[in-house]
């Protein structure tokens, strides 16, 4: 045999050993994970429906002995799903990595996310809480009498009296009252004196609250009754002063 046959003798054999050569069942991922759940391949053809050629096939990754690639991937899936492969093992087998959770910094980046949105709510939306619930801060019945909710003008009972000589004083201001103020009008006339000099809101015991707002928005003073049974009804006499 000359120089040439040998070589190409020797070019031969080494091709042919490469062609011949085919991976063992348990060396693929799909023959490990049979051989793992102790399963002979005629038990995982019965689990598919298919043929133990067509999973020996598969095992040994020559998909040539199937119609087309996308059968061979099919049978693959069904061979995959008998045998119960989970995500965890199809993507170890596969040489993936493990999906990751969130990273420490991003743990931390929603830590201080959420301690910021808690710190504005208190310090901006409830004001009122935190200067009540503050150290140190004073606690008064007459903070809580200030904030304590006033009753509409509506359920609040004025009557209104001239107390000066000058003629319908008493129902112009009367008119004002119970129309852009919505105060609900008594008794409306003339003053059992003509002499009063300003025009007041007098209110009877526990009513000061509600007289300080009808005199505000009239503008003149309050003058506190010896008496009174009704919390809700305000009398105002109008003085002099408005009749210039």
């Amino acid at each position: 045999m000359d120089g040439s046959a040998a070589e190409l003798e020797t070019w031969m054999s080494s091709h042919l050993q490469v062609v011949t050569r085919v991976p063992s069942a348990e060396a693929s991922a799909l023959g490990a994970a049979r051989v793992r759940r102790r399963l002979t391949l005629e038990e995982a053809a019965a689990r598919t429906g298919l043929d133990p050629d067509e999973l020996r096939a598969l095992e040994e990754g020559r998909i040539y002995r199937f119609p087309s690639v996308d059968d061979a991937l099919a049978a693959a899936l069904v061979y995959a799903t008998a045998l119960g492969i989970d995500e965890r093992e199809a993507r170890r087998a596969a040489g993936l990595r493990r999906r990751r959770g969130w990273s420490l910094d991003r743990w931390l980046a929603a830590l201080c996310f959420a301690a910021a949105a808690v710190l504005l709510t208190w310090f901006v939306a409830v004001p009122q809480l935190r200067d009540t619930l503050a150290p140190g801060a004073p606690a008064s019945a007459g903070s809580a009498e200030a904030h304590k909710q006033l009753p509409p003008p509506w359920e609040i009972r004025v009557d209104v009296y001239n107390g000066t000589t000058a003629p319908n004083v008493a129902t112009r201001l009367a008119n004002q009252i119970g129309g852009p103020l919505a105060y609900r009008l008594g008794s409306v006339g003339n003053a059992s004196r003509l002499d009063y000099v300003q025009t007041r809101v007098y209110y009877p015991p526990g009513s000061e609250a509600i007289a300080e707002r009808l005199a505000k928005q009239l503008g003149v003073e309050t003058t506190a009754l010896p008496s009174g049974k009704d919390p809700n009804r305000l009398v105002v006499i109008v003085g002099t002063d408005a009749t210039g």
